[in-house]
This record gives structure tokens, C-alpha cells and sequence, in this order.
């Protein structure tokens, strides 16, 4: 005959749902949604977009070169290896 509050009515059914199952929900990680302009989607969808095509790129180069065996080296023009092709001259 009473009306129940919804504080406990909720507690009701949480206490049939541990009743009925085990199971749990996983715990929140991350915050929860929030809501977000048109602006701010948009710049976040350009950036994510963006960020997607250069790994796509990357990852094509680097299948293209696999396929043509192609060896990237390291290449230092002023490094120790320029100087062993220089002739040394005595200007006196």
C-alpha cells in the first residue's frame, strides 16, 4: 500500500539485479560523455583525419619500399664519411 520513493525503488531493483546475476558492470575509465559544439567535432574529426592519413602514407611507403627493395640509409653530407672523398692540399 505506500508509495515508494525513487531512492527506493532504485535500491529495490539493484539489490533483485545482485540477486538475479553476477555479473557487474566494468568500472568507468574514462570521464563520461560530454557535449561538444559543432566547432570543436569538426576541428577534432579534421584532426583525427588528418593523423589517419599520415599513418596510411607511412604505412604505404613503407610497403612500396619493401616491395621494391629499397634501403633507406642514414645520410650525413657533413659527416665523417664526406671526408674521407676530400683531397687535402697544401696551398703554401
Amino acid at each position: 500500500g505506500f508509495p515508494i520513493t525513487v531512492e527506493e525503488r532504485r535500491l529495490r531493483d539493484k539489490k533483485h539485479l545482485n540477486d538475479i546475476t553476477a555479473a557487474r558492470l566494468p568500472p568507468l575509465h574514462h570521464s563520461p560523455a560530454k557535449l561538444l559544439s559543432i566547432e570543436e567535432s569538426i576541428a577534432i574529426q579534421i584532426q583525427q583525419k588528418e593523423a589517419y592519413e599520415e599513418i596510411q602514407a607511412k604505412l604505404a611507403a613503407q610497403k612500396l619500399a619493401e616491395r621494391l627493395n629499397i634501403k633507406m640509409l642514414r645520410f650525413e653530407p657533413e659527416g665523417e664519411a664526406s671526408m674521407q672523398y676530400r683531397e687535402v692540399r697544401d696551398e703554401d
